[in-house]
């Protein structure tokens, strides 16, 4: 940031003493401006570029006392030299001082004696202004790091910095980085109000340095924003290790000051959050595969039925949690389950694991859906003696639709039939805990029914109880779509919110006409 010329404001009535001090100015190489009033300087002041104000004390509308005062409430660090020929005491001087001027100069005035006065003052104010400009950025810098870091996701990232950079530098900004995936991504500003957009970008990272560079280029290499007519642009790339691509924060280079400190450490921090970023993808991703793979990898075919599976992990930023789910048949019949570990973590996955292979293992064994339970029950007590978990589970006769179902605390299945909705229900204490298990549910599902079973991800929210989540549930489910796939689809749509917080499971059964 570039001092341009000074100006200076010379107020007074007398055409004559005008002359001169705009005269000595001029020389001296300051840029003025001239007044004949207090209102009319302070008309002037705030309106017009103005850096210092040579004031006369006796004005015609309003002491040179008064105008002073004016201007120092309005502008605090507008500096302000008080001349006068008349008021020329010790406590003319004593009040003008007292009152906000930063000199007093009595005539004669010698033209050395004026300059020197005036770049004194200048010295100390543009000391002050950059200091004062310096901590402001600072305190943006603070802000700025602290939305990046508790940004939800990538793409939110960038928007928080491009919007934080343009807030610091008043004036548009741009921040370009690449994702977990090696997608180039920008996030652009126009200005300090914007709130930032996330636009596509490609750029190229070669020669970039790791630590911290910064340069000046021609702003048509940054078409993102547009940028001031007739200036340059000033790109700060920082690369935190020699595998990554570097990030880039991109501002006017007239904001900048000597060093660009400000945008440097703007670049580090927003490079820091990026790659923090960046590492919980990775493992975000990595654990999401493991739980997949924990999954079932094809859903059976059955003559008679129909089934559908939606699994969604929890947002990104989100830790996987333990819902799963089972469809196989055995001996005949149809094992269908769904179960929820308590907790959210990769441990939590993998005891999820655990707790499918043991139902797998014990319904191959033959044992009824409580018996199951029972047995699973007794595992995790014995093996896992800290962990709780819900599951619902039930045996399906595809040809008589006879079913055996056995719940462990989990929410009840919703049952469809003729347009009208209802809930299975079965209560029964949940896994890991020592209780009296009821005897198992027996029914038959009609012909043209639906049965659905789901995790407390579709349903359970913050701001409302589990049983306003089960009545979304109920009118969502008052029409099954022709395709079960696209029903599982429209409830995940409708009723899991966009940032999902906790991992959703829904299997739909349909038995045929």
């Amino acid at each position: 940031m570039e001092s341009g010329p000074v100006t200076v404001l010379v107020v007074d009535d007398s055409r004559t003493k005008r002359y001169l001090l705009v005269s000595w100015l001029s020389r001296a190489g300051f840029s003025t401006l001239e007044a004949e009033s207090g209102g009319e300087a302070l008309a002037r002041v705030g309106v017009d570029p103005i850096d210092l104000v040579v004031l006369d004390v006796r004005l015609p509308d309003l002491s040179g006392f008064e105008v002073c005062e004016r201007i120092k409430t309005a502008h605090p660090a507008m500096p302000v030299i008080h001349v006068s020929a008349h008021a020329v005491d010790v406590t003319d001087r004593a009040q003008g001082l007292t009152r906000g001027a930063d000199a007093y100069l009595a005539e004669p005035i010698e033209p050395e004696e004026l300059i020197a006065t005036a770049h004194a003052v200048l010295r100390y104010y543009r000391a002050r202004q950059r200091a004062e400009l310096l901590a402001e950025r600072l305190t943006g810098l603070a802000a700025t790091t602290v939305a990046v870091h508790a940004a939800p996701n990538f793409a939110r990232l960038l928007e928080s910095a491009a919007a934080g950079a343009a807030r610091i530098f008043k004036g548009p900004a741009a921040v370009v980085a690449e994702t977990f995936d090696g997608d180039c991504l920008a996030g652009i500003a126009a200005g300090p109000d914007d709130e930032g957009r996330l636009v596509p970008w490609a750029v190229d990272d070669t020669g970039v340095p790791t630590g911290s560079t910064v340069w000046v280029e021609d702003p048509t290499n940054w078409g993102l924003v547009e940028w001031p007519d007739g200036g340059q642009v000033t790109v700060a790339a920082a690369k935190l290790r020699e595998d990554r691509a570097p990030l880039y924060v991109v501002v006017p280079t007239h904001t900048q000051m000597a060093g660009t400190p400000v945008l440097v450490q703007v670049a580090q921090a927003v490079a820091a959050a990026v790659e923090a970023q960046r590492s919980f993808d990775e493992e975000h991703r990595i654990a999401v595969t493991l739980q997949r793979s924990l999954l079932p990898r094809r859903i059976p075919e059955i003559a008679g039925l129909d089934l559908a599976v939606r699994y969604e992990p929890a947002s990104a930023q989100t830790e996987v949690g333990g819902d799963f789910y089972e469809l196989v048949m055995l001996d005949g019949h149809l094992l269908m389950a769904i179960g929820d570990v308590a907790g959210h973590s990769l441990h939590a996955a993998t005891v999820m694991a655990e707790l499918r292979h043991a139902v797998r293992a014990y319904a191959i064994e033959g044992h009824q859906p409580g018996a199951i339970l029972h047995r699973v029950n007794e595992l995790m007590r014995t093996l896992l003696p800290n962990e709780l978990a819900t599951i619902c589970l039930l045996l399906l006769e595809p040809t008589s639709g006879h079913v055996r179902l056995a719940s462990a605390g989990h929410l009840p299945p919703l049952l469809h039939l003729d347009g009208k909705v209802d809930f299975v229900q079965h209560s029964a204490p949940l896994l890991g805990v020592r209780a009296n298990r009821p005897a198992d549910l027996e029914f038959v599902l009609p012909p043209g029914s639906t049965l659905v079973f789901y995790t407390d991800g579709l349903i359970e929210r913050r701001d409302a109880t589990i049983d306003e989540g089960l009545a979304a549930l109920a009118r969502c489910a008052a029409v099954v779509d022709d395709d079960l796939d696209a029903f599982c689809q429209r409830l995940l749509v409708e009723l899991a919110p966009s940032e999902i917080q906790d991992d959703v499971a829904v299997v739909a059964l349909r038995r045929r006409m």
